[in-house]
């Protein structure tokens, strides 16, 4: 008699969930969904799986802020004083693009976009200075490279109701989404496109043959002609990769606030700090400058330091005067390097990277998912 298997899925499940799928994609955010969902739509008899480790995405695609953002004046500003000038513009690009094709692909009242502007407040007079002499040049180049005209002005007599802001420049092209509507949607099209979808599935190890790729889990091995991996700070967790790593982000949320009268998504010190109304809530996060070491992390915790420094803006800066209570914390894990264009390539011969989104994944997630699924289509 033959020796029996000690293995506990039907014949069904082994069928649908372990045969050898043309694409597994590990990570189910907005940049793992993203490439199913593009490389499903131009190959539509193609097989296609997204594992995730988490009940939900793990990283920040329901983590973060909901800002529909794409650089602000000082952090652009920055950015090209470090970085190559062409990376930086092309980078700007992918997330402008980014942006209208989640925007199509979603739309907009399913997210609740909403186009208020995003602000930069400064609180040093020479660093307003500075980026308000540079908005002609700014300007000029989100014309050459977007098309926008006229992006960034002077808002200062405009915001005028925070404390010890010196100076405040507005991009009236950016905006905010409800992160949570953003993602049930890129879920539910998913489904539609007859992707399934497995969560609370850790991958363990990544073995590409050459052939096909095993993607090894306590839940069993699962077969790919190809896979994806878009973990984004969680990367090296599976692969070697260099310039990604993981950069956690603190966040609070009030209660509801009586008369509240700020709407928009607000930039502060380089965008560090990042806040936002809900309604008429204000959602605070940032401060990972303050504690580098300690924030670049996978582990998923509060940091009590950066809360009360959140705490204490919120009160001096933010809210001055007004009673307010904090109601949730949270944090959340983005992917960073030295170069903030994201990472789109193969680590192997069938295995792709997609990760590094700098903070940006809403902006140029959609897009990143179309590069690769147009990378794993031509491979």
């Amino acid at each position: 008699m033959q020796a029996l298997k000690n293995v506990n899925y039907s014949y069904w499940e082994q069928d649908q969930y372990f045969r050898t799928f043309d694409l597994i994609v590990i990570g189910s955010g907005i940049v793992g969904l993203s490439t199913a969902i593009s490389f499903k739509q131009k190959n539509k008899k193609a097989s296609v799986l997204v594992i995730e480790k988490g009940l939900l995405p793990s990283g920040a695609s329901t983590k973060n802020a909901g800002f529909a953002c794409f650089g602000s004046p000082s952090e652009l500003l920055d950015d090209l004083g470090r970085m190559k000038h062409e990376s930086v513009w092309e980078t700007v690009n992918m997330r402008w693009q980014g942006l209208g094709l989640l925007r199509k692909r979603l739309g907009d009242k399913n997210i609740e976009y909403n186009n208020w502007g995003g602000y930069e407040l400064f609180d040093k007079q020479n660093d307003f200075d500075f980026c308000l002499e540079n908005v002609s040049y700014l300007n000029k180049e989100f014309e050459n490279t977007l098309g926008i005209k006229k992006t960034f002005t002077n808002a200062s007599k405009k915001i005028n109701h925070f404390k010890n802001i010196k100076g405040t420049l507005l991009n009236k092209y950016e905006g905010q989404i409800n992160t949570g509507k953003m993602m049930v949607c890129l879920i539910k099209l998913a489904i539609e496109n007859s992707i399934l979808i497995l969560n609370n599935v850790g991958i363990t190890a990544i073995q590409d043959n050459g052939a096909f790729v095993e993607l090894k889990s306590e839940a069993g091995v699962f077969r790919a002609k190809k896979t994806v991996v878009a973990t984004n700070g969680f990367a090296k967790d599976l692969l070697t990769i260099k310039d990604v790593a993981p950069a956690r982000a603190q966040v609070l949320i009030t209660k509801p606030i009586k008369g509240l009268k700020i709407k928009g998504a607000f930039h502060y010190q380089q965008g560090y700090y990042y806040f936002r109304n809900i309604g008429n809530r204000i959602l605070f996060g940032g401060g990972r400058n303050l504690d580098r070491e300690t924030e670049t992390t996978t582990k998923m915790e509060l940091n009590a330091k950066l809360q009360a420094n959140l705490d204490e803006l919120l009160k001096t800066m933010i809210l001055p005067g007004i009673v307010f209570e904090t109601e949730y914390r949270w944090s959340g894990i983005m992917g960073v390097g030295s170069e903030k264009k994201p990472i789109v390539e193969f680590t192997s011969k069938n295995v792709l990277a997609a990760v590094r989104m700098g903070g940006m994944g809403i902006a140029i997630g959609s897009l990143v998912g179309e590069m690769a699924a147009k990378k794993i289509r031509n491979a």
